[in-house]
Parts: structure tokens; sequence; C-alpha cells
């Protein structure tokens, strides 16, 4: 029996999950894969096979995404809007319901603490669920004034309506997966979509979860179908599927790559939610008991395996060794363990092969001319865990500065310049543009500053606000098109216009 089986933290109700077998979730049934295989999901605080799950390959993803095209034109196309809606909400409720399972999965299958994975499923994903669900009722299209040459009396109407775009591939990463998974989910069925979802390999536990609070919920069978299943094979084989409409994928920037020239085949739509390297920009006058802190949890939060992490820091000059000093003590307290241990601050990282990846760009750091504040150790024992690790003084002309490590490393950098175009030609010294902050008092300076940054987000005297309703994605290789509020829903939508001549 495995460490995490015996730990007293973990519930009768997770016992159980864990033990069954789990299968793939196609057409509203838990069926087995087309050719045997299986996935080992791994707890990275102890490196121990905690589950197996049954490897999808293309051939159920072709199954899958007949399940999804035959409910899209069956029993989902006739559900009207409210119903719709209510179907959301109760899924959030049974969500809700879950909430001690889910947490406890989530923890076990990423790493992260408990406290943030209950707080993020709690409160951002069943309120995703229901803004969403709120928008089910509000789909609707316009008239437009037009006179057409060949009407023959000179009257017209023309009129346009708002359709689900359809069959929706959504292929999700491993760093925050339960909620990842809602943020697809949420407004392809608003829209009135079906969908195929992929799960990332690594964390599929929460996932097969949600397949089955989606069978208690009363979402007709197809709507929804999940399939654990590796990348390079399933996943390729659902981006360039013929009879998806739309993939929505949030992960890297080189896979982003592949799945878009894969979707090349039917010209279907494509959403890409991708990396980040995004600057916090801290001036003089900045509020450093906001700053330090702010700084900090944004760098480190989910061990830094997050897109929006402030990983780049621009300091001026004039408190530049204080903010180094106070993120170092505060760096230095983080305390390090399992997710379900009290009082942990920072989990493993996901896997072997990304704790590799970070200390190969930390000793890169430590090559460079940059300063290595605290940090950059592996600690002994079990488990996936890397410190969290400050380098100050970089530029950059250096790798550590200039590229995604999706770990938890912070780079600072100075500068005492007062052409705010100039501190913004540094931030933008990027190919992403995903998240950003700029940390003043000066409400004008703020303001001039955040439309210097070439970013999909920006924030003022804090980092990263997230919220349903707030329009989220990147600019250049950060990704295509918004996630979260209206725009987010658009994705999922296409227009119809029609036109009668009197």
């Amino acid at each position: 029996m495995s460490a995490a089986a015996q730990s007293p933290a973990i519930s009768q109700a997770t016992r159980d999950f864990l033990a069954r077998r789990h299968q793939l979730f196609i057409g509203g049934r838990w069926v087995e894969p087309a050719s045997p295989g299986t996935i080992e999901v791994v707890n990275p605080a102890t490196e121990e096979t905690i589950a197996t799950v049954a490897r999808g390959g293309p051939e159920d993803i072709d199954r899958a995404v007949a399940a999804a095209r035959a409910a899209f034109k069956g029993e989902w196309s006739r559900i009207g809007t409210h119903q719709r809606s209510r179907l959301l909400f109760r899924l959030a409720d049974q969500l809700e319901a879950h909430l001690d399972l889910a947490t406890e999965l989530e923890v076990l299958d990423n790493g992260m603490p408990r406290m943030i994975a209950r707080h993020s499923i709690a409160k951002f994903g069943c309120d995703f669920l229901r803004y969403y669900g709120g928008w089910s009722t509000k789909i609707f299209g316009e008239t437009i004034p037009v006179q057409p040459h060949e009407a023959p009396n000179g009257g017209s109407l023309t009129y346009t309506q708002r359709e689900p775009v359809g069959v929706v591939g959504a292929i999700t990463p491993w760093n925050a997966p339960l909620i990842m998974a809602v943020l697809k989910l949420a407004p392809a069925l608003a829209a009135g979509c079906t969908v195929v979802l992929k799960p990332a390999e690594l964390t599929p536990l929460t996932a097969l979860l949600l397949g089955e609070i989606i069978s208690q919920s009363g979402i007709p069978d197809g709507v929804v179908n999940i399939v654990p299943a590796f990348g390079h094979d399933a996943g390729a084989a659902l981006a360039e599927h013929e009879g998806v409409d739309k993939i929505a994928f949030t992960g890297s920037t080189a896979v982003g790559k592949k799945i878009l020239m894969a979707a090349a085949g039917n010209l279907k739509r494509v959403t890409l939610e991708l990396g980040g390297k995004s600057p916090f920009v801290v001036f003089p006058d900045a509020d450093l008991s906001r700053v330090i802190p702010g700084a900090t949890r944004g760098a480190f939060f989910l061990q830094g395996q997050n897109c929006m992490a402030s990983t780049r820091l621009f300091v001026h000059d004039d408190v530049f060794e204080r903010v180094v000093e106070g993120i170092a003590a505060m760096a230095n307290g983080f305390r390090l363990g399992p997710g379900l241990a009290a009082g942990t601050d920072l989990g493993p990282l996901i896997s072997a092969d990304q704790r590799r990846r970070v200390m190969a760009y930390i000793e890169d750091g430590r090559r460079s001319q940059a300063e290595l504040v605290c940090g950059g150790e592996v600690p002994e024992g079990k488990g996936f865990f890397v410190r969290p690790t400050v380098f100050a003084h970089t530029t950059m002309d250096m790798k550590i500065a200039r590229e995604e490590i999706f770990g938890p490393v912070l780079c600072i950098q100075s500068f005492n310049d007062s052409d705010l175009e100039a501190v913004a030609a540094e931030a933008n010294k990027t190919v992403y543009g995903l998240s950003g902050s700029v940390w003043t008092r000066d409400i004008s300076t703020a303001h001039r500053m955040v439309n210097l940054i070439d970013s999909g987000q920006v924030s003022i005297n804090c980092h990263a606000a997230v919220d349903p309703g707030i329009p989220f994605g990147g600019n250049r290789q950060s990704g295509w098109g918004r996630e979260f509020g209206r725009e987010g829903l658009e994705g999922y939508l296409k227009t119809k216009a029609t036109t009668v001549l009197f």
C-alpha cells in the first residue's frame, strides 16, 4: 500500500476513489479503451503510484467525437437555454457537494497545498459554472437596418442568430487540473456545444471525478466525454479530427503551435492560452508592504507552475535592495511539504522531468552574471521539490530572464530610468504577452505604464487579477483569443445572418 493511501489526512471516500478501476467516459458510460493500456498516476510529493487509469488512444477519440456529435444533433440541441442554465447551476452544486473529495484528489494528483486547491475549487470553479450558467439565457442576435437592392417594395428585415460552434475538443494542463477542465466546459456548455475533454496524462483523477459528477447532474449522455490519454497520440488525434469544430487548449507555447498546425485540416476554430513571462514593475513610491508579498506569492503560487506568475521583477534602484531582501526573507520562510500536510506553503513540482528542467535553468542562472540570493537547491528526501529561488541583478539577455521556466524561479532586474517608454521596452523584451502588473501610488504613472505594456492583462497594485467576468488571454506567443467573461463565450458561438425581403 502506498504512503499516500496510508495517510490519515485522506478520507475514506478518497481511498475508495483511488482503489477503483478508472475507465474512459464516453457517451455517458464508463468504457474500456479500444486498445489495452494504462496511465500510472504518481503523487509528486511521495513519488509513489496512487492510481491506475485507462489510457485512451486515437480510436477512443473517434468514439468520443461520435458521441459528442450525436448528442449535439440530438437531445442537447432540443434543450432550451433556461434548462441549460439550470443544468450548469446544478453541476456547480454537485461539485460543491463533492468539495472535500475533489480537494484531496487535486492535491494528491498535482501536489498543490490543500488550502489552494479547496479555495480554487470552492470559489473559482463553482463560481465559474454559475457565471456561465447565467449567460445561457442571454445569448441573442440583433436586427440590422439594411435595404437590399433586390427588395421589390424596398422593404426587408435582416437579423442575426448566435449558434453553438458544435463539437469542442478541450485539452487541459496539469498545473490546476480540475479548474482548467471547468474553465473549458462551462462556456462551451453554456453556448450549447458538446465536449471531448482530454486531461493532462499526469493529472487525470479530478477530470474523472468530474465525469462522475456530470453523470449525476442530468446533463444528457454524450454532451461531455472524458478521455485520459497522452498528448502525442490522442491529443494530436483530437486536434486534427475532422469531426471537431473547435479546439480549446491551455498549455505550453510549443505544443500550442503544434495544435494550430494540426487544426488546419478542416480550419477548425482554435483558442490557445499559452505561456508567459510576466513583468512586475515597481516604482520608487510603491507601497512595499504590498509589493513584497504580492511579488513573492505571484512568483511562487503553484510552485511557479503558473502561466501568470510574476517571474520578472523590474524594480527601481531607490527601493531595489529593500525589495530583494524582503522577497528573499519571505521565500526562505516558505514551508515545503506534501500538499495535504498542515502548514505547507509550497508543494512539489509535478514530475521528475519538470524538476530536471527547472534545475537546468537554475544551473544556467548560476553560470550567468546574476546573483543567486536564495534557493536553487533540491531538498533531501522523496518528492519533486525545489526550494524557491531568487536571482537578482538579472538582465534580459539571460536565459533565466527571457524564457518561461514554469517553476519557483524569480528574476529581479533594476532600473533607474524616468522614461516610461524605456522601462516598458525592457518589460516587453519577450515573445510573451500574457499578464503583468504596475506598482505605484501615482495613478497617472500607473495608467501610462499599463498602456505601454504589451500584455492581454495588466493590473495596478495587484498581480494576475482573475474573476469569471474578467477577460483573460495573451498577446503574441501567449495565445489566441480570450477566456472568461463575455469574450470567453464568444469563442464557442458562430453568427448566422438572415435577410427577408417584403
